[in-house]
Order: structure tokens, then sequence, then C-alpha cells
């Protein structure tokens, strides 16, 4: 049976979905600092531009590296051939289509923080009453949140591979890692307390 559903990095980055709710709330904070523009739309394109455009072009163009925790990085010649299968997985046409899906319900939600703004005023009023400054602030943290549920939503990609798929799946090349994944942070040989699990049965099976 293969094991790569138990890969240590897939559960800590989906995890980090737990942190969305929080940024959401900063978000609408932001919306609620001051009184909105005249144009209405303006505001709603920057945050939405700023907030989605850049994370949702990153994951269809260069995925985020799983094998990576705070500040450091696996070294791509440090990544077992796995890890790299994993990798090559970010690059299907399903995880874009779930990008684009996340993406769209993600400015859904943003929407109808913007339309709940008013309930936030009070909150916000312990900010200066800077209509940009409340702006910016919402659309950085929408930037955030959208980084914290489109990483999660990779990891979903590969959680519902098929064992079919994985089978047939070719581990990414170790030197096209660093020009088809961003990778950030230091990069080491081993990230400490992270285990590196062992290669599947069936993998094993297949190379013999």
């Amino acid at each position: 049976m293969n094991n790569f559903r138990l890969e240590p990095f897939l559960w800590i980055h989906l995890a980090g979905l737990a942190l969305a709710p929080l940024l959401l709330i900063v978000m609408w904070i932001g919306l609620g600092v001051s009184d909105p523009w005249p144009f209405y739309w303006i505001e709603l394109v920057l945050v939405g531009v700023i907030g989605v455009i850049p994370i949702l072009w990153m994951q269809w163009t260069k995925p985020f590296d799983f094998f990576s925790l705070l500040f450091l990085a696996v070294r791509p010649s440090s990544l077992t051939e796995e890890q790299r299968k994993i990798l090559s997985l970010l690059k299907t046409r399903k995880n874009k289509i779930l990008h684009g899906i996340a993406a769209i319900g993600l400015l859904g939600v943003g929407w109808l923080l913007y339309q709940l703004a008013p309930f936030a005023a009070v909150t916000a009023s312990m900010l200066p009453q800077w209509r940009i400054l409340g702006l910016m602030i919402a659309a950085i943290a929408f930037l955030f949140c959208n980084l914290f549920v489109q990483v999660p939503v990779s990891v979903l990609g590969v959680l519902l591979t098929s064992e079919k798929t994985w089978l047939n799946t070719e581990p990414i090349p170790l030197d096209k890692v660093v020009s088809n994944f961003t990778v950030l942070g230091l990069r080491v040989n081993k990230i400490l307390l992270i285990p590196t699990l062992p290669p599947s049965s069936n993998m094993t099976e297949k190379s013999s």
C-alpha cells in the first residue's frame, strides 16, 4: 500500500488552513475603517487583485514547494523520489482547477465581508481612520488568507490522488525543482523533527 498520504509536510501545510478565519477577521476589520469611497468598485478591485491574483498565479505557474517550514526549505538534492512525485502532482490540471474554484470562493467571501464591514466599525475605530490604510490592511490580510487556503487546496489535490495515478506519476527531475516551484527559505539537507518516510511497498516492487 502506498504511504505518500502520510508525508508529514502535507499535514503540516494542511493545518495552516486554521489561520484563514483569523485572517478573514483582520480583513473584515480593515474594511470597517472609515467610510467607503464613492466608487466602491475601486475598493473591491484593489483588495481583490492584491489578495487573490498573486497567490493564484503562483499556484498556477510555480506552485509552493511543500517541503519547507518557516524559514527553512529542504534542498532539492535531499528530496526523496516519493517527495518529488508529490511535487509533480502539484502541476496537474486537476490542481489548477481546484485553485481556480478556491479563488472564486474566496472572492465570494471577500464580497460578503465587504457588505458586512459596517458591523466592524466599532472595532476598527481603534485604528487611524484613513480609508487607504484600512484597505491595505484588508488586502494584505486577504493575500495571506489566500496563501493559507490555496496551499492546503494543493495538499487536498495530492491526497485525492488515486493509486493508479500515483504509480504512473514520474518524479520531478532534480534540476527542475527550483525553476518549476516556489522554494522559500534557507535550503538545508533536512529539517529537524520532520522524519523522512520510507519508500512505499508498491514503489519498491515496481523498482524491482
